[in-house]
């Protein structure tokens, strides 16, 4: 069992290369400039990756591998999206 928080938002920083994991993020409906909320984590007994659902800017829910994946705070809102801009000004108070 993985547990997270449930105000939990990271950020995508996505790997290059022909080894990075796929889906790729960037090119599934998300963007560098925006938090998204964690709905939760998924960890396969075949692999040692984890990955976090998360839901993309068309509303759609993924399993993103962690690795593409940074923190980006935690932050006590209904939303599950945030431009980072925003998110950076609200820790800065």
């Amino acid at each position: 069992m993985i547990a997270f928080h449930p105000h939990l938002f990271v950020r995508i920083v996505e790997l290059d290369g022909p080894r990075a994991p796929m889906p790729r993020p960037l090119s599934s409906g998300f963007s560098e400039g925006r938090a998204y909320r964690v709905l939760g984590v998924y960890n396969p007994s075949e692999s040692s990756d984890a990955y976090f659902i998360l839901p993309n800017d068309r509303d759609e829910m993924w399993f993103i591998c962690q690795r593409h994946l940074r923190f980006a705070g935690l932050h006590d809102t209904s939303a599950h999206h945030l431009d980072l801009g925003d998110v950076h000004a609200t820790a800065a108070d």
